[in-house]
């Protein structure tokens, strides 16, 4: 036996004692963890690290703050001043949609004379009950301000519920029209040019009026899409599910059906 072999004999020995057990580091954080604080982050923009640590700890989640910091790095949300100063619209639609209401204009075209008539709306995003203020084929700035006035002397009391009303920037719109509003308390809002998106509650109407109703019709004059409409909007306000309301209709005229009845009537209408 050489004194090489020993020395090396003793240098696996010292080796063997010495020997730590494998880590690559911090251990990963749960799933569920990070749900949490990426919904927290979400829903509270003005929650920093040291908040969000403090709800999850009230969770039974404990964390540091730098976990926190570090989840959101991961997840590309940025730190509440950043977050808390993002105004988008979406967000701005969705604080407001109580006290909010959303007008456009949508057109249909007679079958003879092809005469195009314009249809004023109005809808309470909160409920989403729908307004149709006139018809007109001139529908230029003195007709529009009329349609707003007389739209206040319909909500009657009513007009103070209201903070903001969302329009286009369509020159049927003049500053008349914005100044009877603002005497009422209700501020307009314009959207952002060719963004018909920012007025999405409008265009949606536009959309749901256009394939259930005046796609389906040949509108034969000026007067009778006042008449299709008026039944239509009175179903469409009292009668038709709406999946933002729970599939409840905004003015329901009638109470809730009892789930024991086994006695269903249909009863027919017609838009015609």
């Amino acid at each position: 036996m050489s004194p090489g072999t020993v020395l090396r004999w003793h240098r696996r020995l010292v080796a063997k004692k010495w020997t730590y057990p494998n880590r690559s580091g911090r251990p990963r954080v749960d799933e569920t963890v990070v749900a949490l604080i990426k919904r927290m982050a979400r829903e509270n923009t003005g929650w920093g690290y040291r908040p969000i640590q403090g709800e999850l700890l009230k969770l039974g989640h404990r964390t540091s703050a730098s976990t926190v910091r570090r989840v959101l790095k991961r997840l590309r949300i940025p730190p509440s001043p950043t977050r808390d100063s993002d105004t988008s619209w979406r967000r701005f639609l969705r604080a407001q949609a109580t006290s909010m209401l959303a007008c456009d204009f949508f057109h249909v075209d007679c079958v003879v004379t092809l005469k195009r008539v314009y249809v004023f709306f109005v809808m309470e995003v909160g409920t989403r009950y729908v307004h149709i203020l006139g018809t007109t084929t001139n529908p230029d700035g003195p007709w529009t301000t009329q349609q707003a006035r007389n739209f206040l002397m319909e909500l009657d009391g009513r007009a103070s519920e209201f903070r903001f009303l969302v329009r286009d920037r369509a020159g049927q719109f003049v500053t008349s029209f914005d100044s009877v509003l603002a005497d009422a308390g209700i501020d307009v809002v314009k959207i952002p040019p060719r963004c018909p998106r920012a007025n999405s509650y409008a265009e949606r109407f536009v959309g749901t009026v256009r394939r259930e109703l005046t796609d389906r019709l040949l509108i034969i004059n000026e007067r009778h899409p006042r008449s299709v409409l008026s039944r239509y909007v009175s179903h469409y306000n009292q009668r038709r599910p709406h999946r933002a309301r729970h599939h409840f209709p905004p003015r329901p005229d009638r109470p809730t059906g009892d789930p024991g009845c086994r006695s269903v009537r249909r009863q027919q209408y017609s838009a015609a």
